[in-house]
């Protein structure tokens, strides 16, 4: 357990506020990113083409940012966060711009890649920033903030990426984001002093390698699972080999990429549980729940969107608060609290029905929400908590990794859930959940072929919330990992 209680990176009290407040911009241009592109997606397709490419547009910018993240966050360690800062954020800015000129899909993902590679650095590194500059006690606040951005960004991005598509050329989604990253900058580089690097430091290559392969095999395997079809078994087994390679690798380096000590701590190993289990069950709520509430209650596309808003409305608001929380409890019975929340969200998605209102689908969304948000923050203050400031920005950059492998996982297995039983209960009709969401093929089927399909996409559904509770469920085993009474230290003065 760390036993510093003062920040390790001296700010001006009075600077500390625009620091934090520079890293929420940063975090907010890379997490709105990806639904303020899918809300402009048609009309760059309708300029560009290209519509068989889709998917690569995303699956390149989440594939290259998951691959940096955990590279980052030992970089920060070794050079400093402020560095890895400015240039994860230059690379961002620049594959931003030029996404903007881009003159075909082919190039969009080129650039897109390039965006990956920059907001791989943001989240890491700003969060590891704002855990150096503030001391524990101080720390658990000020994570709830950085944390409540991607609530926040999670609503402003498809309204903002609407607004401009239907008032601007679509370029602005991506051009917006220079105004931001260059405020961010310029208040670090006026406000945030640079950290003394007492040594010099080797980047453990093969390791970067090994885990780059790992992970990068593992996650086409899951995003593309589709395309490939049995060759992703392969891909798989890639992502198994690299990482057994990376293990060996680890233990033999001088200063390994994912130092092993890391896995001997209790909070670090609840901390990346919980980060996997976070991001799985958020894709059976983000994933499904819109289509549970259009496919089977009938609701508009409006109504949906609602729906799912309000987890992005519990997430920050329980950030916010866990701050408070875990400094007059405990680390383990805010993460509780969380995951109980988080839990009691996702059975409540058992009690729909084809004749449930908007009312019940609103609240288990509200309370998911919340439980991810105590959660999520606690996690991380936790590990950040727990670690020397040697090893913290790959600490907390491990917690952020998990969860976006969670994200991945959940997708694909949920994704699979739902796909096989449709299969099971509606063999014949080569897309219900389409029928059923499309207006004018809805209109056209009888009442007695409407009502046998809603029963069984309900049915289906109902496996994949099934599926989402009990994953949920491993945030429990998670919290109890962390030993008891542990909580944010008060800072000397």
């Amino acid at each position: 357990m760390a036993t510093n209680t003062l920040p390790d990176i001296h700010v001006n009290s009075r600077h500390r506020p625009l620091v934090l407040t520079a890293c929420m911009l940063s975090m907010f241009m890379a997490a709105v990113e990806v639904t303020i592109v899918a809300t402009a997606m048609p009309s760059i397709i309708a300029e560009l083409g290209g519509f068989s490419l889709l998917g690569w547009v995303f699956a390149i910018y989440l594939l290259t940012q998951a691959i940096t993240v955990p590279i980052y966050g030992r970089l920060a360690d070794l050079y400093g966060c402020r560095k890895m800062f400015f240039i994860g954020t230059f690379l961002f800015l620049t594959g931003s711009v030029l996404c903007g000129f881009a003159p075909s899909l082919v190039w969009m993902i080129a650039f897109r890649a390039l965006q990956g590679l920059g907001a791989g650095a943001i989240t890491p590194v700003a969060t590891t920033l704002i855990a150096n500059i503030y001391g524990p006690h101080e720390r658990a606040k000020a994570q709830g903030y950085l944390a409540s951005v991607w609530g926040v960004s999670a609503i402003i991005g498809p309204l903002l990426g609407a607004f401009i598509v239907q008032h601007f050329h679509w370029s602005i989604v991506f051009w917006i984001n220079l105004p931001i990253g260059v405020v961010a900058m310029i208040i670090l580089a006026r406000y945030l002093p640079a950290e003394e690097t007492k040594k010099q430091h080797a980047l453990d290559m093969a390791g970067t390698v090994l885990l780059s392969t790992a992970v990068a095999a593992l996650l086409l395997a899951l995003l593309q699972a589709e395309t490939f079809g049995y060759y992703s078994l392969l891909l798989v087994g890639v992502a198994v080999l690299a990482t057994l390679l990376l293990i060996r690798q680890e233990r033999r380096a001088p200063e390994p990429l994912f130092p092993l000590t890391l896995w001997q701590n209790k909070v670090v190993v609840a901390g990346n549980i919980g980060g996997l289990v976070i991001g799985a069950s958020m894709m059976g709520i983000s994933a499904f729940l819109p289509t549970y509430v259009q496919g089977v209650l009938g609701g508009s596309p409006l109504q949906a969107g609602t729906t799912l808003a309000l987890m992005s409305i519990g997430w920050p608001l329980a950030s916010t608060l866990s701050g408070n929380l875990m400094q007059a409890t405990s680390y383990r019975f805010t993460v509780m609290l969380g995951a109980l929340l988080l839990v009691a969200g996702s059975l409540s998605l058992l009690m729909l029905t084809a004749d449930s209102g908007l009312a019940w689908a609103r609240c288990a969304s509200f309370m998911i929400g919340a439980g991810m948000g105590l959660c999520n923050t606690t996690f991380l203050v936790s590990v950040q908590n727990s670690v020397e400031a040697s090893v913290r920005g790959i600490a907390t950059a491990s917690t952020l990794f998990t969860r976006m492998l969670g994200s991945a996982l959940g997708t694909a297995i949920l994704g699979a859930t739902l796909n096989l039983n449709l299969q099971h209960r509606l063999p014949t009709l080569s897309d219900p959940v389409q029928t059923l969401m499309d207006k004018p093929l809805r209109q056209q089927l009888s009442t007695g072929q409407l009502g046998h399909i809603i029963e069984q996409v309900s049915a289906s559904l109902h496996w994949v919330f099934i599926l989402a509770a009990a994953i949920s469920i491993f945030a429990l085993a998670a919290a109890l990992l962390i030993p008891a009474g542990q909580r944010p230290v008060q800072s000397k003065k």
